[in-house]
């Protein structure tokens, strides 16, 4: 995999779930984001807090970026991220689609 330069966003995304800070991991997203975990899908702020109470730093969560590439459309990247913690482990893609500095989009599928 291509490694560039990681968008802030996504940055910020992984920092704030390693270092459990819930309020700067929902800061990343925009207010009308959507979350799609496998097909099981988070939508708007209430979304994303809910998601990363259950399934992110609510479970311990911690990320090592891998690799990220931009992805098949502009503002889309794909992070390749191993996950460990109390809930899901283990290595796979995440694609974030990026709007005005912040994730709009994220699409975790296996």
């Amino acid at each position: 995999m291509t490694t560039t330069e990681t968008p802030a966003a996504v940055r910020t995304f992984i920092d704030a779930t390693n270092s459990g800070d819930a309020e700067a991991f929902a800061a990343a997203f925009t207010h009308d984001a959507c979350l799609d975990d496998w097909g099981r899908e988070y939508h708007g702020s209430d979304g994303v807090r809910a998601w990363d109470r259950t399934d992110n730093i609510g479970v311990q969560a911690h990320f090592e970026l891998d690799g990220i590439e931009p992805g098949t459309t502009r503002d889309t990247w794909v992070a390749t991220l191993t996950v460990t913690g109390n809930g899901h482990n283990g290595t796979g893609p995440m694609t974030f689609r990026l709007r005005d500095g912040l994730i709009a989009g994220l699409s975790i599928t296996p």
